[in-house]
């Protein structure tokens, strides 16, 4: 199992990392006031400025969309990384080295050297697909050997040198030992060569020799393995394709070729196409299909399905994204198009089959008709469920009545499978026009398949739930938000917290309380705010936010702390469902003129705590005096709450003396 990174090294990571430089590789930022950058939000479209980050804060917030957090969650967000992804790619960017609670680490880690290790290999393979690259295209060059064969064989695919510069298509020459002698001039060890799968064991020979080579990038754009396309007939490695073996850096199950291209378009468009080889996913981007991507050597599985989700935010309360997998139509492609839809329990999105009519793939299509047949390839691609009825009936002679009996038991299953409970009866009289059976002899025979053992419609344990006929969706219960509504044993959480209505001025004065404590806690009287009670608030996203606060040390616990830490420390302290308004109060402009030293006047703070203290005291009264009228004039309880009651309005009007 993968070990946690230490949070003492994650802190240090956000404390070192200036969101600024980050956010400015994706966004134009400009002066947004005191402190604040805006710029165009990277997650959605718009044409006026929302996005808002305060560098020393270290937090960003779309007041657009909504989306909103720090250096890590931003990484994560726009490059579809996990949250260990996104530290350990900051950690590299930095120079710094992570430590994890075991010692066994994670697996993009190496036991032999952590992070330090799995750097050198990333860069060992960088300069080796550099060295594919010119080895094919600087034919000129003595170094690089003759790479005709492997020119003449993209040619015949329909690419040209373009393309190749495009993908950083290679070839390995035939020498055996040049690519190993090229990197160890580089300074790289033969012990790290062949770690990395680029040298074979004894450190003689390189592994590819003689082949096509296409560099294989994970989700962030790094070069962590290759495959390789036999030319030669005297060839004698096995296979006419060949993929870099499993290394601490490259696992063929977790990577998929052409994702680091395709990932942008993917969650724009909300579209993943996926093919079977390299070749083909180089003719659907020509084509304009920018959302292919291939799996390297192995079948498409769990893990691929759980990194196209991220990407595809594939939800069962958003509106479902399309998956496309395209194969050949013989009975090996027939065989993979079932093993796909095994999986399509996994997803929330639609998946859909294209196969092409005369049963071409994406490259050879696009060779013989172009890439407009490759795109309307694509366009009329048919639902997989669409796909494995007719695959599943086919083999069964539909003349003959008990042909047809076993055909119908055969696809109840798939039919009674189908997520979206409202679209059975459609395909029921689809699918029985398509057997010849009756519509209801054909819906008892679903009914029945429904009711049988768990079979490939059964529940995954990371698949997404299941749409019942009143429109919700299922899943595990949730945890409650303390200061923000409990959720009850046996009901359902709370799945939001309700915007706070900023046209109530009380609300809004709240609101700006808040704001000076996360971005000016030094202006805040810790002595008034720190023992105040969530619930003299108002709103409940704005209690979820004091109790992070309160939790977190305090205004009075800010004092020393850098802001970033500061705002770092109440996140992990607020409820989940409010944490994404933590960071938007956290970089939102106070609607008053700063002072000279870039904090808001100690007057102006001083009217929003009162504002805030008094809205409680005035809610306790009011209390005190509905507890009393219930008590009746006489008894221990109308004495005690009486007294409350003096001591409450004593308090008030002191609070008051002191604002005059």
């Amino acid at each position: 199992m993968a070990g946690l990174i230490r949070p003492e090294d994650v802190q240090e990571v956000k404390e070192r990392t200036s969101i600024e430089d980050i956010v400015r590789e994706h966004v134009t930022l400009r002066s947004g006031g005191a402190g604040a950058l805006k710029g165009l939000c990277p997650f959605h479209d718009e044409k006026t400025p929302s996005f808002n980050v305060r560098p020393a804060v270290g937090s960003y917030h779309c007041f657009g969309c909504g989306e909103g957090g720090d250096v890590i969650s931003f990484v994560m967000k726009v490059d579809h990384l996990t949250f260990a992804e996104a530290v350990e790619r900051l950690a590299s960017r930095l120079g710094m080295e992570l430590r994890y609670e075991e010692s066994s680490g994670p697996g993009r880690r190496d036991s032999e050297g952590g992070l330090g290790k799995r750097a050198r290999l990333v860069e060992a393979h960088r300069a080796a697909a550099e060295f594919y690259h010119h080895a094919l295209v600087e034919p000129a060059d003595p170094a690089y050997g003759d790479a005709r064969a492997a020119r003449d064989f993209l040619r015949d695919k329909g690419f040209n040198g373009d393309d190749a510069r495009l993908f950083q298509v290679g070839y390995a020459p035939r020498s055996g030992d040049a690519l190993s002698g090229h990197l160890r001039g580089l300074g790289f060890t033969v012990d790290e060569l062949v770690l990395g799968g680029l040298v074979r064991r004894g450190g003689r020979y390189d592994v590819f020799q003689g082949r096509v080579i296409w560099p294989i990038r994970d989700i962030t754009g790094d070069t962590v393995g290759f495959g390789a396309r036999k030319l030669y007939d005297d060839d004698r490695m096995p296979g006419k394709y060949l993929n870099t073996a499993e290394t601490p850096i490259y696992k063929k199950a977790t990577v998929l070729y052409g994702l680091d291209l395709a990932k942008k378009a993917m969650s724009t468009q909300r579209q993943a196409v996926v093919v079977e080889g390299y070749t083909d996913v180089m003719a659907c981007h020509l084509a304009g299909v920018e959302t292919a991507v291939a799996t390297c050597g192995t079948a498409f599985g769990v893990d691929h399905i759980k990194m196209l989700r991220r990407i595809l935010r594939d939800e069962a309360s958003t509106a479902p994204a399309k998956v496309v997998f395209t194969f050949d139509g013989d009975a090996a492609g027939q065989k993979a198009a079932m093993r796909a839809f095994e999986q399509d329990q996994r997803w929330a999105s639609q998946s859909f089959v294209a196969v092409a009519p005369a049963g071409q793939d994406p490259n050879d299509l696009r060779s013989s008709a172009g890439d407009e047949a490759v795109a309307e390839l694509i366009e009329g691609a048919v639902p997989m469920f669409e796909f494995a009825v007719r695959t599943t009936i086919a083999p069964y002679d539909l003349d003959r009545a008990e042909q047809r009996v076993h055909a119908m038991r055969a696809v109840a299953p798939i039919l009674s499978g189908i997520r979206d409970r409202s679209l059975r009866p459609e395909y029921v009289r689809t699918v029985a026009g398509w057997l010849g059976v009756g519509v209801e002899q054909l819906g008892a025979e679903v009914a029945r398949a429904g009711r049988g053992p768990a079979t490939r419609q059964g529940r995954y344990a990371d698949e997404p739930p299941h749409r019942d006929r009143s429109g919700e969706h299922g899943g595990p219960a949730g945890r409650g938000l303390d200061g923000a509504g409990d959720a009850v044993a046996g009901e359902a959480p709370p799945e939001h917290l309700p915007a706070p209505d900023l046209r109530d001025p009380l609300v809004s004065a709240e609101r700006q309380l808040l704001q000076a404590a996360l971005q000016f806690p030094a202006s805040v009287a810790s002595e008034l705010v720190d023992p105040l009670s969530p619930d003299s608030l108002k709103a409940p996203a704005h209690r979820a936010v004091l109790h992070g606060i309160q939790a977190a040390g305090g205004v009075a616990g800010a004092q020393g702390q850098s802001a970033a830490a500061w705002t770092s420390a109440v996140t992990e302290q607020t409820p989940p469902l409010a944490r994404p308004l933590v960071h938007e109060l956290a970089v939102a402009p106070l609607p008053v003129r700063l002072e000279p030293d870039g904090r808001p006047p100690q007057r102006y703070v001083g009217s929003l705590v009162v504002r805030v203290l008094e809205a409680g005291l005035t809610r306790r009264i009011e209390d005190a005096m509905s507890a009393l009228q219930r008590a009746g004039a006489d008894g221990t309880d109308s004495r005690r709450i009486s007294e409350e009651l003096i001591q409450l309005q004593r308090e008030r009007v002191r609070l008051r003396a002191g604002t005059e």
